[in-house]
């Protein structure tokens, strides 16, 4: 591995901090592009013989970009992937420029690979009922098959990420008709709580034998600890094996489950946007070619032929 300098090391660090701190990027999110600018920065070094300082980052010739990226994909990396790490390695680029007074229009004028955006892939309407009903069958203690149900309801019933459910704690009981979520980048959500959504929750905290502090997590494992995310995906695939549904039903295919049938059902897609926390409305528009998907799968199915 090449040994990147103190000042560009110093950087990343900085870097990363203000993605953590200003920016209110996730944890995972900073490593991974942390792991994609080291990979890169790496590369250089090597390419071009030394180390590079970080006023040469901003004006480097598009040869070397372009060798770069052909390094990655000839070592496997997807398209996908790569344009990530590519809008990582501008990221990064951006910064130093902007602290160096550097041009970095090289850089940053550098077209990423394309690639096919991969279409959520979420159950149906019915896929998804028989879902939470079998998650909760799976457990040998009615607590936790009722902690599971919960879980899973959640992440049908207010479109959240796994990881937003189980960062709820106790203070979280009951569960209010429209419920604060911190997602990612620490942005702020409202979500509307159904009744079956509040009932499951209920059902599992009057179960649960640990005392439920406001404080500390509202799901817990079967120590009395934070639940972890992997035993939802464990009893999620044991229950899409038993309906005999596709290796797609995941728990966040139930996210998509939900912002899917809203959208079916005639759901503004804005609304949609704010319910789901995402940034971008383009993000949120890719369930539309969901439902448009669907709707000609219905029609060649449907449609009588001559």
């Amino acid at each position: 591995m090449t040994t990147l300098s103190p000042q560009v090391r110093a950087a990343l660090e900085s870097w990363s901090q203000q993605l953590s701190g200003v920016h209110g990027a996730a944890r995972n999110t900073v490593t991974a592009y942390l792991r994609d600018v080291t990979g890169y920065l790496e590369f250089l070094a090597r390419h071009r013989g030394g180390t590079e300082g970080l006023a040469d980052l901003g004006h480097l010739p598009q040869g070397d970009l372009r060798a770069w990226m052909a390094h990655e994909r000839a070592r496997g990396l997807s398209a996908r992937s790569l344009a990530r790490a590519l809008s990582s390695v501008k990221n990064f680029t951006a910064w130093v420029a902007d602290r160096a007074g550097a041009d970095a229009t090289t850089v940053l004028s550098a077209r990423a690979p394309r690639f096919k955006r991969k279409l959520p892939r979420p159950l149906s309407v019915e896929g998804a009922q028989d879902m939470i009903a079998a998650v909760g069958e799976q457990a040998r203690e009615d607590w936790v098959g009722a902690r599971d149900r919960a879980v899973v309801t959640l992440l049908y019933g207010c479109g959240l990420r796994i990881s937003e459910a189980l960062a709820l704690t106790g203070a979280a009981h009951p569960l209010p008709e429209v419920l604060r979520i911190t997602g990612k980048g620490n942005k702020i959500r409202l979500v509307p709580v159904l009744p079956v959504t509040r009932a499951a929750v209920a059902d599992y905290v009057r179960l649960c034998p640990f005392p439920l502090e406001a404080d500390q997590p509202l799901f817990r494992g079967a120590r009395g600890g934070p639940l972890n995310p992997r035993l939802i995906s464990a009893v999620v695939e044991r229950a899409r094996m038993q309906l005999g549904l596709p290796a797609t039903a995941t728990p966040h295919a139930m996210r998509h489950s939900f912002a899917t049938h809203l959208l079916a059902a005639g759901g503004d897609l804005r609304a949609i946007q704010e319910l789901l926390g995402h940034a971008s409305l383009s993000t949120t528009q890719v369930y539309t070619a969901v439902d448009a998907a669907r709707l000609m799968d219905v029609y060649e199915k449907a449609h009588p032929r001559a």
